[in-house]
């Protein structure tokens, strides 16, 4: 029985030329996906420009109105319609495509724009007069004079009107919104030195959703402060700060601790030269500098801005320009890398200022009834509230003789003076309670320590320094474990060979597609080769790198740690906790399990004293 083909009829087709308002539509297809791409690409244009202020209005989420206005260098009359045409811009010359400064390049976005919607351009350059253009559905008027004091307003009024089926894969009005409130905060973080302004005017309502102003001073000064705007002061103040540079790459920006670790990936911010990107080897590059320190489930919060020489990168791989493609990905994941791990070993036995916040929350339960508490007096003079309180107190807690009564269970041994003072960041140990949390007296407050998750983060580091000092042992097989792949596959974890070697994996070719596995790591005892080696490849095509056999080796050290270190439950001497604080302030990435979860809280005397009312 003969199948005919569906696509294949008795006449030939016939080859045609299509309507520039058709191939328009096609294009805005690739380039505008949602009113969210129209809000991204109007407003790069309002940045080439130039401009130190930019007001964007939007209605019903878009999808009715999208006004972006700018005080940039503007466009002339005759300008005007030759911005309608495709492939027309300001932006290049098209002699060098590797040297890409701007945002927009392709001139498709405003000829795509009016090619699905109302768009209507009105622009001024200083000492002339202002003119206007429209667009409606592909069809463009003629241009006229308009009223203007300075800059650009394009408006795009009805976007997909023209092309209804798209509408119908829209989401809801508060999902675009959110979708174009996102798009204006990832541009605003790369530009602090311009202001940003995201009104909602549905309904003709005015609402303000985003507004920053310009930030002054030297760009890292400038970039912490929008930052502390668009993120939050939070996560500044739980962030380190990230300057680093090899090979002409420069890494700028902020990298929250692991304790300030999110349920989603949303905190994650990358920019490539200025430009907002999601890209896979940047996403695998963080993800891989905080594996040993979050857990799967946990992702860190960060906003990192990479600086390349434009011909080093191509931003040209994407019709949205959302991903970027570098020249030598190597230097950029390696860089990423190294410098958050240095500025987290820095970083010591810092943990996140939430914990603290957290556990006074935990501290402070919401009246029932909603009310405010009322205490029975105020505050009184502190020389009665100390003799109120000895007269109170049971035997053995006043000032007197007697106050040398410490129960069992908090009973601390005598430790030396310069192991037991409280000007230490972790103070000096004063209980221990529940056989498990060390009580400890700062200057300013005190610390409540978790022995078990410190001292287990205490022997992991111990046993990753004396492994990267000694090496990883190997394993020899008596039988060279045989796996065969395709040549491809095959070829690339010959090239990774030797980087495999020093974490005990010895590979040798054996024929075309086959690799011969001589060794394998000792610390992992028996393993399935062909399994791992699979693993190593997925993991390298999803990331740009392996971290199997490293994640691996680095679990069973934990696992190892854990068994090993301070259980609970065991009863410590003074000098015992005072030694484990002085080693975790002199342990980097102690302020955290190997899960991600912290060592310790720190409390505030302010703080402690709000709990009980005494401010």
């Amino acid at each position: 029985m003969e199948i005919s083909h569906p696509n294949i009829g008795d006449v030939r087709p016939a080859i045609r030329q299509l309507d520039e308002t058709v191939v328009n539509r096609i294009a805005a297809g690739e380039v505008v996906e949602r009113p969210a791409s129209a809000v991204k690409e109007l407003v790069e244009n309002a940045i080439d420009s130039g401009a130190a202020r930019i007001g964007v209005e939007v209605a019903n989420g878009g999808k009715s109105l999208i006004r972006v206005t700018d005080d940039g260098c503007g466009m002339r009359a005759e300008d005007l319609p030759l911005a309608l045409a495709r492939h027309a811009t300001s932006k290049i010359d098209g002699k060098d495509l590797l040297n890409i400064n701007s945002f927009g390049f392709r001139g498709e976005a405003l000829p795509s724009l009016g090619s699905v919607g109302r768009l209507v351009i009105t622009s001024r350059v200083e000492g002339a007069e202002a003119h206007t253009v429209a667009v409606t559905g592909g069809r463009q008027s003629v241009t006229r004079p308009a009223a203007l004091n300075k800059g650009t307003v394009v408006e795009l009024r009805d976007l997909f009107f023209a092309t209804p089926a798209r509408l119908k894969f829209l989401r809801s009005d508060r999902a675009e919104l959110q979708a174009i409130s996102d798009v204006v905060k990832r541009l605003a973080m790369a530009e602090p030195a311009i202001a940003f302004c995201l009104r909602d005017m549905t309904d003709g309502q005015s609402r303000i959703l985003f507004r920053v102003d310009p930030e002054q001073g030297d760009l890292f000064d400038a970039m912490g402060a929008r930052l502390g705007q668009v993120m939050g002061r939070e996560f500044i103040e739980n962030a380190l700060p990230i300057d680093a540079e090899r090979e002409g790459v420069r890494l700028l920006g902020y990298a929250a601790l692991p304790t300030y670790s999110r349920g989603s990936a949303t905190a994650q911010y990358l920019f490539v030269n200025g430009r907002p990107v999601k890209d896979k080897l940047l996403h695998g590059a963080l993800r891989g500098a905080y594996s040993d320190f979050l857990s799967r489930d946990r992702h860190p919060a960060v906003a990192l801005f990479v600086d390349t020489p434009p011909e080093q990168v191509d931003v040209n791989v994407h019709p949205a320009k959302s991903e970027v493609r570098f020249r030598e990905p190597g230097v950029v994941r390696g860089l990423i890398v190294s410098a958050l791990r240095h500025a987290l070993a820095e970083a010591g036995h810092r943990a996140s200022s939430t914990v603290a916040e957290a556990t006074l929350g935990a501290f402070r339960p919401e009246p029932a009834d909603g009310k405010a508490r009322v205490y029975q007096m105020d505050r009184p003079a502190q020389g009665s509230l100390r003799a109120a309180r000895d007269w109170q107190a049971p035997q053995g807690f006043g000032e007197g003789p007697a106050a040398a009564f410490v129960p069992a269970s908090a009973r601390v041994e005598p430790a030396g003076e310069e192991q037991a003072s409280p000007d230490a960041p972790l103070g000096a140990a004063r209980a221990q309670v529940h056989e498990n949390y060390i009580i400890a007296q700062t200057r300013d407050g005190m610390v409540i320590v978790d022995q078990h998750a410190a001292h287990e983060r205490l022997v992991y580091e111990r046993l990753k320094h004396q492994m990267a000092e000694n090496g990883v042992a190997a394993q020899a097989l008596l039988i060279p474990e045989i796996v065969t792949l395709d040549e491809a596959k095959a070829g690339r974890l010959l090239e990774m060979a030797q980087d495999l070697a020093r974490l005990g994996l010895v590979l040798e070719p054996f024929g075309p597609g086959t690799v011969a596995v001589q060794a394998t790591p000792a610390i992992l005892g028996a393993v399935n080769a062909e399994a791992m080696l699979r693993d190593i490849l997925d993991e390298f095509d999803d990331l740009g790198q392996s971290l199997t056999v490293q994640a691996r080796i680095e679990a069973i050290l934990s696992r190892v740690a854990c068994h090993g270190s301070v259980r609970s439950g065991r009863r410590m001497t003074g000098e015992e906790m005072n030694a484990l604080l002085r080693e975790m302030e002199a342990t980097p990435h102690s302020g955290q399990c190997n899960h991600g979860r912290p060592t310790y809280v720190e409390l505030k005397l302010s703080d402690i004293e709000r709990l009980f009312g005494r401010t």
